[in-house]
């Protein structure tokens, strides 16, 4: 059985984790992140952006570190290659009202697949110039198993650039 994962968000969040969308995984176990060849949660423990290690069934907790989950497209795929252009325009129109309310202090996009059709250019990583909704926006490389573009210390670099950034501009 596959599963629509619920957005965990409130106000007052100082980040939001936004991935593509869920994978094949995460849809059939309900949780963020639940593939074991993914290292989110890795990357967001050895970061420093939560004090104890996470796993994917304890993806509701990032709640108490001020942190929020959700996914610009909801459907899940068996790959990200599976969605197109008009999913990233209609996922940005569905995470715009998801947010609406609740605006964290900034979005980090967990890969920057689609983010043009969100932000309106192709980014790199890392902090964005331009704004989503109420919220700054930092890019992180993806965290997929499926993406051997850069290494795990690279993705762990931007992980630990993302919380110098929060632990020194967000209170």
């Amino acid at each position: 059985m596959h599963r629509q994962l619920p957005d965990y968000l409130r106000p007052g969040l100082k980040v939001v984790f936004v991935g593509i969308n869920p994978g094949e995984w995460a849809a059939r176990l309900g949780h963020y992140y639940a593939n074991p060849r993914n290292i989110f949660w890795d990357c967001v423990f050895e970061s420093h952006l939560t004090s104890i290690r996470l796993e994917p069934e304890d993806d509701w907790r990032v709640l108490e570190f001020g942190l929020g989950l959700t996914d610009r497209v909801k459907r899940w795929t068996k790959s990200a290659n599976e969605l197109r252009a008009n999913d990233f325009r209609h996922g940005a129109e569905e995470l715009h009202s998801r947010l609406e309310g609740q605006w964290p202090r900034l979005l980090a996009f967990n890969g920057n697949r689609g983010l043009k059709w969100t932000l309106g250019y192709e980014p790199s990583f890392g902090p964005q110039r331009e704004r989503f909704g109420e919220s700054e926006v930092f890019v992180l490389p993806s965290t997929s198993g499926r993406n051997g573009s850069l290494t795990r210390a690279a993705k762990l670099r931007y992980f630990r650039r993302l919380a110098k950034w929060v632990n020194h501009y967000v209170r």
